[in-house]
């Protein structure tokens, strides 16, 4: 019975996450708590389970309130301008730099983790080349999706965060893991940049007269994004966030903390005055807050799950129908399926649903869930762009001007074969291991 009810629970969360019809922090919220009661379990037993699973994520929700807003002022201070500027003036008329180029634009502006940011910052600076070169912008969304994979892997990303908190780790020492596997993806991402571009050139992208070459498109900027502009203080910024990253590499203190000091010192220093603070702040809490939201109430269910033994008994059931002789190769299997399953089931119900499930079942076959947790963070790790579930989608197709029908149609089978690609690759570096 206990079973069931897990798995009752486990297939309703899916089902409304993917019907998109409430919020996720009310379906993480109200599902597990009937779950408990129908196992018999009181208000206290349920608090209890409650205050089990928060205990393990409120360090990673100040991370990402705290990193998000840190990297959207230094966005609106104009730090990456003339990093940006640079790259698409060099760039030129050289179809395989632009593709290249708008590889780099595109993991500069996901450092603050949120994939909203990065469509909006790399897909209108580099569209109008891409269209004057002839470039596809079905190239421009899968660079894109595969710069934000690989830095999502970055310990204030929306999926590590997902998978810390399911194990109850610290995302920093879980990035550490990864750390080498994302330097080495990070150079694959301006590889398959290069070949796409070598592959556009061949279909003809960059064969132009010289007066349409320099026909670019003028772009006039918002006089408010232009006020928030802060050029005398690049250096500054910059100088800041590279103490920031050397604390994070270092661990010289806890990773919510680091942010927590950097932002309050890059707010005073970009917009001193408490209307210009508050301003700023506001304009990122949002997409920080509803994150960070998420992750608490995922924290129910997964303190329900633990602590009611309902995840024991699931893990039982499931051992019982896996064949013995594909027990050990649990995480791989994992890694190879997770663009597929990860792009109809959604991040949420991918993460917090499916991974403890497996998790525990590949720790009765010698695989340890940590593990099955790299594996699914690797072979998702660029299939974002191409999940009909997530809204950054929708939104990348609008500002190219594509259909999602059509995106998904021409990039769906890349982003798995790449996704095969990196988790071949995380085995030969030993980030993924087989048992």
């Amino acid at each position: 019975m206990t079973a069931l009810i897990g798995y009752m629970m486990l297939f309703a969360i899916m089902f409304l996450l993917m019907r998109n019809k409430m919020m996720p922090i009310v379906i993480f919220v109200t599902i597990p708590v009937i779950g408990a009661l129908l196992l018999g379990n009181g208000p206290a037993a349920i608090g209890d389970m409650i205050n089990e699973g928060l205990s393990s994520v409120w360090k990673t929700a100040v991370l990402f309130i705290f990193s998000t807003s840190y990297f959207g002022i230094m966005n609106d201070a104009g730090m990456f301008d003339p990093i940006v500027d640079r790259l698409v003036k060099k760039a030129g008329n050289n179809v395989v730099l632009v593709t290249v180029a708008s590889g780099i634009v595109a993991i500069l502006a996901h450092l603050d983790g949120a994939t909203a940011t990065t469509v909006l910052v790399t897909i209108p600076a580099m569209l109008p080349l891409y269209k004057r070169l002839k470039i596809s912008t079905y190239t421009l969304l899968l660079i894109v999706g595969c710069a934000m994979g690989v830095m999502n892997l970055l310990p204030w990303g929306g999926p590590i965060v997902r998978v810390a908190t399911v194990l109850n780790m610290d995302v920093t020492e879980l990035w550490h893991i990864l750390l080498p596997f994302q330097v080495v993806c990070i150079v694959l991402t301006l590889v398959i940049a290069a070949v796409c571009g070598v592959v556009e050139k061949k279909r003809g992208a960059g064969q132009f007269t010289e007066s349409e070459l320099h026909e670019m498109e003028s772009t006039v900027l918002d006089e408010a994004v232009v006020a928030l502009k802060r050029p005398k203080l690049i250096v500054f910024n910059i100088l800041l966030t590279v103490v920031l990253i050397a604390c994070l590499c270092l661990s010289i203190m806890p990773t919510h903390s680091c942010f927590m000091i950097a932002f309050g010192i890059a707010v005073c220093v970009n917009y001193p005055g408490l209307k210009m603070q508050q301003e700023r702040f506001k304009a990122h809490a949002g997409e920080a807050l509803n994150m960070s939201a998420t992750l608490l109430a995922a924290a129910v269910f997964i303190g329900v799950m633990q602590n009611s033994g309902m995840l024991d008994a699931m893990v039982e059931v499931l051992l019982a129908i896996i064949p013995d002789f594909l027990g050990r190769y649990m995480n791989i299997i994992a890694g190879f399926i997770s663009v597929p399953v990860g792009a109809v089931l959604g991040a949420d119900t991918f993460y917090y649903g499916v991974f403890p499930l497996l998790g525990e079942a590949a720790t009765s076959f010698g695989v340890p869930m940590l593990d099955v947790g790299v594996a699914m963070l690797i072979g998702k790790n660029v299939g974002m762009i191409i999940s009909p579930l997530q809204p950054t989608t929708y939104l990348a197709c609008g500002l190219a001007g594509v259909e999602v029908s059509a995106h998904l149609k021409k990039n769906f089978g890349w982003c798995w074969i790449i996704s095969i690609i990196l988790c071949v690759v995380a085995l030969i570096m030993g980030t993924m291991s087989i048992y």
